[in-house]
């Protein structure tokens, strides 16, 4: 790969993303920063991609797929010019799924549907700003930590010590999120979307969860190829749905569930619905055999119910979970005396501690974005390939990748997203309760299985959360039972408080 060209897209996306998230009142700000964006994406693309792979987009066929593509993501862009209120609800019904698409030597699994609906609602976004609509802007105190650690990643491309992982990292994930967070963030709200996200979450990952469990019975897989030679050598045969992999296949489910109980909680789905929809998306998650899933929705649901449960369900609740949690930490103690703390961990121990290493030795500023596999694998002195050697733990990667310069920023990040989240809670108490758990889901799970930055759900929510922050709350917009809402969000306050 051309390196030198993907590090000079690197600072040129970095300024890009800096110009969408933190614009100045200028919209030429707006219209520069996609530009240089687009300009970066595709020097990463001629860096990465192989003679071949270009030349096939020269090629009849694959002109002609560009053209279809682009007059599709014409149509969408018009579509959203005249309705741009439902640009979060096209996000995120295109978010989960990926499709299989054969680069160089490898089979890779991308975003595809996601790029292009992410292509057209930018496109719809620099028509409304080039016809005058008024654009909200991010908040300062969150702009500013997510400018500053998406750049400090970019830049870090110019002492990565795998410059390919990195670029792609930038190419796929971070340069496209950004976008989407400065899409998502500038439109429009109506009243009806939050009900439409929760049904289109809660709709697709029952699909995924049928799905997963026509799997189980007839121990067929769509895809993951790995995972088809895993299940010969086990007595248990995990599913992944229409995912590649069991970890994310069983993150999708657990923000279903959390979201379902959470709703369940508040009186805003009849249990004689929300239970039973909530068994099939467990069925579903159970035969994925997910650790890190089953460990998240735990956590998130005990939290859950300490915050929005009457005294007596609390009570019991808790009880139970600390019953589980002493059996669980005996049945792990058990399993590490026997087979040791790396079997008993499925290897992340391992992980954990050669990452440490990485860190010891590269403490400032990181070995570079993508690069703590391969830097992993050197500290191992192993031929292992570079990803069996990623930490799978979000906090370590950054920490590794970014030093503690990138540590820093990840935190403030974090702490922007929380208080984003509490604001709007205020203000739309079940929406901002229900945004608030979908996050608590995304970081539970990136502490197990790294992917925080990599999930275009996050970004969206961050999105929609500071669409909801700076739209009026109209007095036909508020949830019903007003005086029930303060009074829970007094004994939420209180409960925090203590």
């Amino acid at each position: 790969m051309d390196e030198t060209l993907a590090q000079i897209a690197a600072v040129v996306g970095a300024a890009g993303a800096v110009l969408l998230v933190l614009p100045p009142p200028r919209r030429v700000a707006l219209f520069g920063g996609f530009a240089l964006l687009t300009c970066a994406e595709a020097m990463l693309a001629v860096s990465l991609l192989p003679r071949h792979d270009l030349d096939r987009l020269t090629s009849a066929k694959g002109g002609a797929a560009v053209v279809v593509g682009l007059l599709v993501m014409a149509a969408g862009a018009w579509a959203l010019v005249h309705w741009p209120t439902v640009v979060p609800l096209v996000v995120l019904a295109a978010a989960p799924f990926r499709l299989p698409v054969e680069l160089g030597s490898q089979d890779a699994f991308l975003l595809l549907p996601l790029y292009l609906v992410l292509g057209a609602a930018s496109v719809a976004l620099l028509a409304r700003a080039f016809r005058g609509d008024d654009l909200v802007r991010i908040p300062v105190w969150l702009a500013t930590p997510a400018a500053a650690l998406i750049s400090w990643a970019s830049v870090s491309l110019l002492w990565a010590r795998d410059v390919e992982q990195g670029s792609i990292t930038l190419l796929f994930f971070i340069f496209p999120f950004s976008a989407l967070l400065a899409v998502v963030a500038r439109s429009p709200f109506a009243a009806w979307l939050p009900r439409a996200l929760a049904v289109t979450l809660v709709g697709l990952a029952t699909i995924f969860a049928v799905i997963g469990l026509y799997q189980a019975w007839t121990h067929t897989l769509l895809f993951a190829q790995d995972l088809r030679v895993a299940n010969a050598y086990t007595t248990y045969f995990r599913v992944t749905s229409l995912f590649k992999d069991p970890s994310i296949y069983g993150r999708s489910l657990v923000l279903a569930i959390a979201l379902l109980v959470t709703l369940l909680w508040l009186g805003r789905v009849r249990p004689a619905l929300g239970i039973p929809l909530a068994a099939v998306l467990f069925a579903g998650l159970y035969f994925s055999y997910s650790q890190s899933s089953m460990v998240v929705l735990f956590v998130t649901v005990l939290a859950v119910t300490v915050l929005l449960a009457d005294r007596v369900s609390r009570t019991a609740i808790v009880a139970v979970a600390v019953a589980i949690a002493i059996a669980g930490a005996s049945l792990a103690a058990l399993s590490a005396r026997g087979d040791g703390v790396g079997r008993a961990t499925s290897g992340r121990s391992r992980l954990v501690s050669v990452t440490g290493h990485v860190i010891l030795n590269n403490p400032v500023v990181g070995v570079g974005i993508g690069s703590q596999p391969l830097a992993a694998r050197r500290e191992l002195d192993t031929r292992r390939r570079a990803a069996k050697n990623a930490s799978h733990t979000t906090p370590l990667t950054v920490t590794a990748e970014l030093g503690v310069v990138g540590l820093a920023l990840y935190v403030a990040f974090l702490a922007a997203a929380v208080v984003l989240l509490l604001r709007v809670t205020r203000s739309r108490l079940v929406t901002g309760l229900g945004l608030s758990v979908c996050l608590l889901v995304l970081f539970l799970h990136s502490l197990f299985y790294s992917g925080f930055f990599e999930d275009p759900i996050m970004w969206g929510l961050l999105g929609f959360g500071v669409a909801l922050l700076t739209a009026p709350v109209m007095a036909a917009e508020r949830e019903p039972d007003l005086s029930a809402e303060t009074s829970l969000l007094r004994r939420l306050e209180a409960r925090l408080s203590a």
